[in-house]
């Protein structure tokens, strides 16, 4: 758990707070100041607000800051200011990239920025420190990454060579969406040029064939958004989703082509970056050639939570994220924390083959199965679907998501056609719904027998022998086979393939 501090509450009382602290990513494109709270293993962002300014256009010509943007960049950052004190964020740091790194007037805006922020650390970050923490805040949700990450920003490209999470290379190139585009002059076919000869400089990035390519930035996040838009996909979230090489160049093939009327119209574009989207596109396209990679994974982390990463006791950053984003929801609304361990044992016994990866899916599904308990009861099978489809772990992926809401829909006796489910559906094969369906009957189960306690559920087992499931219940311990566990108890068989049968000890 993280440590509690102490507030003031609104009624003049005080309260715990878990702590919260505040990172200003100055790009060359946007200023962001995010506010996380806690110290958990997963970044929980609890403010988060952007600002396009445009710092950086124009720095390729004349070499500095534009001018225009000085004024709103320092309003902005003063209202940031303001906010992260006001709700407590200690520590808070302005962390500086491309831009203001590599702009002649660079130092006089700082001074200007730390006058209009008393007391806020400005740290202007190097090419390769941008790049690991970049690295440092994708690993937090892809802590086994096995390929090259990509951080395309506005002034500049950090690559990172990834092993299995392990950082190795790193480079910076004047590659950001907006750089690009000043240096090609608006030519996409200079721009392709430019790219390949940055690229090229770096042999090692051909390492990442067959592997991932995982890109972080607000430009690359879009065309995330326009591909989702455009397929109709089930899930609406960015962190994790997955192209694969030909889908990922002919996205970039079509951005590339667009004119800025038909870019305007295509779901999901953002009308703040259409004239950055085609760079992005470049980018891309030329990063898939020089990797080889097979697939594109985006991610919503980099910079930002990489900081966060660092504040971490070195304990909870090397925790599971999936299980801790699990545990985190069930403490905050589970019953018993004593109880996943118990199911995950009394459900060993139903799947004697799974794998590592099953078996972490449902170690976490046991986690969560108790965290529609305070719901009204007409809507927990719904409340709890959606919270867990959609919840902000960082370590879940769209497989997991899908597994997981499952699982906790049918334990709540959500109906198995239910259009609600349908996302989850759509993302899982057949072989993983069926045994997310026996999961969510196991559950049903026993929570019908122990009302949701473990020492209730030590009166029980389970047992497969031969085509048979065995329940057995201890006498005189308050679990006995009524009519509701004799149904459930026929519906968790009917969905292994086995036939029931209540043994009494």
């Amino acid at each position: 758990m993280d440590d509690l501090c102490w507030s003031k509450a609104p009624n003049g009382g005080t309260g715990a707070r878990r702590p919260r602290c505040g990172v200003v990513d100055l790009g060359s494109n946007s200023v962001r100041l995010v506010v996380f709270e806690g110290r958990g293993r997963n970044p929980q962002a609890i403010f988060n607000e952007k600002a396009v300014l445009g710092l950086g256009r124009g720095l390729q010509s004349t070499g500095r800051l534009n001018e225009a943007a000085i004024g709103p960049a320092l309003t902005v950052l003063g209202r940031y200011h303001a906010v992260a004190r006001a709700m407590g964020a200690e520590p808070l740091e302005v962390l500086a990239t491309a831009a203001v790194r590599d702009a002649a007037n660079g130092p006089d805006f700082v001074a200007a920025l730390e006058a209009r922020m008393p007391g806020v650390p400005v740290r202007i970050l190097s090419g390769e420190e941008e790049a690991r923490l970049s690295a440092d805040g994708l690993l937090l949700g892809v802590p086994e990454a096995d390929g090259v990450l990509g951080d395309l920003g506005g002034g500049s490209l950090e690559l990172v060579r990834l092993e299995e999470g392990r950082v190795g290379r790193a480079a910076s190139l004047p590659l950001g969406a907006i750089r690009l585009s000043d240096r090609a002059g608006e030519d996409l076919v200079r721009a392709r040029a430019i790219a390949d000869e940055e690229l090229a400089a770096q042999g090692w990035l051909a390492e990442g064939a067959g592997r991932d390519l995982y890109l972080v930035g607000g430009a690359w996040r879009a065309l995330a958004r326009m591909h989702i838009a455009q397929t109709g996909y089930p899930l609406a979230i960015v962190h994790h989703y997955v192209l694969r090489r030909e889908e990922a160049r002919d996205l970039a093939s079509v951005v590339m082509g667009a004119s800025r009327k038909v870019l305007e119209r295509m779901p999901g574009a953002p009308q703040k970056r259409l004239a950055d989207l085609p760079y992005a596109a470049v980018v891309l396209r030329r990063l898939l050639r020089a990797t080889g990679a097979a697939r594109v994974v985006f991610s919503a982390n980099g910079l930002r939570e990489g900081w966060y990463a660092r504040l971490l006791d070195p304990a909870v950053r090397a925790e599971e994220p999936l299980l801790a984003a699990a545990a985190e929801l069930a403490l905050q609304l589970g019953r018993d924390p004593d109880l996943p361990a118990a199911l995950l044992g009394w459900t060993d016994p139903l799947f004697p083959e799974e794998d590592a990866g099953y078996r972490a899916l449902r170690q976490a599904a046991c986690w969560v199965s108790d965290t529609g308990s305070h719901d009204h009861p007409e809507y927990r099978a719904e409340q709890a679907f959606l919270r867990i489809l959609r919840q902000h772990g960082v370590g879940l992926d769209h497989h997991a998501r899908a597994f997981l809401a499952l699982v906790a829909a049918l334990r709540y006796e959500a109906e198995p056609s239910s259009p609600l489910l349908a996302p989850a559906r759509l993302l899982l094969d057949a072989p993983a719904q069926r045994r997310a369906e026996a999961l969510g009957a196991a559950f049903r189960l026993a929570y019908t027998l122990c009302g949701g306690t473990p020492a209730l559920l030590a009166a029980t087992a389970l047992e497969r022998r031969g085509g048979r499931l065995a329940l057995r219940l201890s006498e005189g311990t308050g679990v006995f086979a009524g009519e509701s566990v004799l149904r459930r108890l026929d519906a968790l068989a009917a969905a292994l393939g086995l036939e029931p049968v209540v043994e009494l000890a």
